[in-house]
């Protein structure tokens, strides 16, 4: 072979090893996506995540159709978002407050936590050199819809958060109309009875905001009362205060069966329990959570029981 041809086919192997050198950088870039998240951390993320850790955030990432690494508990796994149970089986628990040793060994590529202050104290740089970390919009004024679409942006699956958003608001469209055709001006409350104590969501938080801004339900006024000074979703309330609650249905999150108030003569007379408008749901059940899962579910709760 002459000089100038060897040349000439050694340059071009040497082409072909920069280009394919070039490719490959791209293709690399290409799995990560640098977004921003609500505490202005400029996170680079995996663009097509497969083991993710979403500590509260299930409800959201099921609808995404992507199983989580572990799931959110309390008391050493013993309590967890049992409504998510048929999305979630065989998903190992992980304690609400994320230990470091846990997240570890559940090797996660993206980590998505859904409360500023469980970053707090440096524990967000210590959560990140474990995987990438982004902190869900979140807060008091900051609802459920805009945290999906917040998480759809995380895991690169926007188009999919629309649709699961489209399909609720059709059915939430259904379900009003229903309400207002067969249960018009009728109020609802919802409580939540544990250790002998009865707590009452407020109006503009997890079922309180479904049954009285999405549903149209009326707000009865010791509702109102209580949402006003409300500085969590659930509000103590006592039992000579549920006198006053002039609900037409009351849907009783019960985690205390034997609970010494349901015997006593004022809780007998509370309206909605004397009329027999109680309708109870156990722990396994969606009234305490939030989500397009947990609203839906509790949106045929309701159409059960409108008349």
């Amino acid at each position: 072979m002459k000089k100038s041809s060897r040349f000439i086919a050694i340059l071009g192997l040497t082409s072909l090893i920069i280009l394919a050198g070039c490719q490959a950088k791209t293709a690399t870039k290409k799995q990560t996506r640098t977004i921003t998240d609500s505490m202005d951390h400029k996170v680079s993320v995996p663009t097509h995540p497969k083991r993710v850790i979403g500590s509260y955030l299930e409800d959201y990432l099921v609808s995404l159709d992507i199983k989580p690494v572990v799931q959110w508990s309390v008391k050493n796994g013993t309590s967890r978002q049992d409504y998510l149970a048929k999305y979630l089986k065989n998903v190992p628990t992980i304690n609400y407050d994320l230990p470091f040793e846990a997240v570890a060994r559940a090797k996660p590529d993206l980590i998505l936590v859904g409360d500023n202050s469980s970053v707090q104290g440096g524990k967000y740089a210590q959560y990140n050199k474990l995987a990438p970390t982004y902190v869900v919009k979140n807060g008091a004024k900051v609802n459920w819809r805009t945290q999906l679409k917040d998480v759809a942006k995380a895991v690169n699956k926007e188009d999919k958060g629309q649709a699961v958003l489209k399909d609720y608001d059709q059915k939430l469209a259904s379900a009003k109309k229903t309400i207002q055709t067969k249960a018009p001006n009728k109020s609802a409350a919802v409580l939540w009875v544990t250790n002998n104590s009865a707590f009452m969501v407020n109006d503009h938080a997890a079922s309180g905001a479904l049954l009285y801004q999405d549903l149209g339900l009326k707000e009865p006024e010791l509702v109102k009362t209580i949402s006003k000074n409300a500085t969590a979703d659930w509000m103590p309330v006592s039992l000579e205060k549920l006198t006053e609650l002039d609900a037409d249905y009351i849907f009783l999150v019960n985690s205390d069966r034997g609970a010494a108030m349901f015997k006593e003569p004022i809780w007998q007379n509370v309206k909605a329990v004397k009329n027999k408008q109680l309708y109870s749901y156990d722990k396994s059940s969606s009234w305490m959570y939030k989500g397009p899962i947990a609203y839906e579910e509790m949106i045929q709760s309701v159409l059960k029981v409108v008349k």
